[in-house]
């Protein structure tokens, strides 16, 4: 049987590994489980940048068209009538 993870290496500065290190034992985990959630965090943080920037983009074309969007009844409403 497999593993179910794998060893990657990388390279940081020293001032961040022993940033992570203190993070890690206040945090009672391990490296591993603090660098997945730190990968987690990121990931959330990409996803509502994406989000945001798609929100701006039908903002743009909602004025553009004339059509006023403001709430998520707006949205609702504009899509069940087209």
């Amino acid at each position: 049987m497999g593993r179910s993870t794998k060893v990657v290496a990388f390279s940081i500065p020293p001032a961040i590994a022993r940033e992570i290190e203190r993070t890690a034992k206040a945090e009672q985990k391990t490296k591993s489980e603090l660098l997945r959630d730190m990968w987690e965090a990121y990931r959330t943080v990409r996803e509502q940048e994406e989000l945001s920037r798609i929100q701006r983009s039908a903002q743009r074309a909602a004025r553009t068209a004339g059509v006023a969007i403001r709430t998520e009844d707006d949205v609702d409403r504009i899509l069940h009538e087209r």
